[in-house]
């Protein structure tokens, strides 16, 4: 190594999130549903900051009348809504669970494809656990999953059960092994 390479980082690029991690989800959710009994709520979401310019606008715009198109055909409704920190989210609902992942792959594919993908914030996907909601939430700016577990109380949050999800799941997702990014979302439009 030169010295170049050493004030530079050497010679290996940094590479991005491989782009085709959400779709472990789809394999993860087979253990879910016939190993641990966690079932799909049928609906997701994609978060992502929208910007104020003409590219970004006719991506999305694209990207949306692709899943309106798929979305008649599959059955599947789809809705959009800003939350109160500027975040813009798609909302899926969808009784077919594979149909969920692959419209949610739609928007980022589109969306990182048009240069946008610092964007993207993150994929949500709604599951009932006996009588609780479960959410997986992959941060696409961290390439990893982490549960989120909403408890009884303002803003409380089951981490016990979170710490039991990636046990029972750590061989079937990319987790995010830095817990203190399990970052909560709050009031998750799903």
């Amino acid at each position: 190594m030169g010295f170049l390479d050493a004030v530079l980082g050497g010679r290996k690029k940094l590479k991005g999130v491989a782009p085709d991690r959400l779709f472990a989800m789809t394999t993860a959710y087979v253990t879910m549903q016939t190993g641990l009994d966690i079932q799909s709520a049928g609906s997701a979401g994609i978060a992502f900051q929208p910007i104020a310019n003409a590219d970004f606008t006719q991506i999305l715009k694209d990207a949306e009348e692709l899943l309106h198109g798929t979305a008649e055909e599959s059955g599947s409704e789809l809705e959009s809504a800003d939350d109160e920190f500027g975040y813009r989210w798609i909302v899926l609902r969808d009784s077919d669970f594979d149909d969920l992942v692959v419209s949610l792959n739609t928007i980022s594919t589109e969306l990182q494809g048009g240069g946008y993908g610092d964007r993207l914030l993150a994929a949500v996907f709604k599951f009932r656990d006996k009588e609780k909601d479960v959410y997986f939430i992959y941060n696409f700016k961290r390439g990893g999953y982490y549960p989120f577990v909403p408890a009884p109380g303002d803003k409380q949050r089951d981490s016990e059960h979170e710490l039991r999800l990636k046990a029972q799941l750590d061989k079937e997702l990319p987790f995010e092994e830095d817990m203190s990014r399990w970052f909560p979302l709050w009031e998750i439009p799903l």
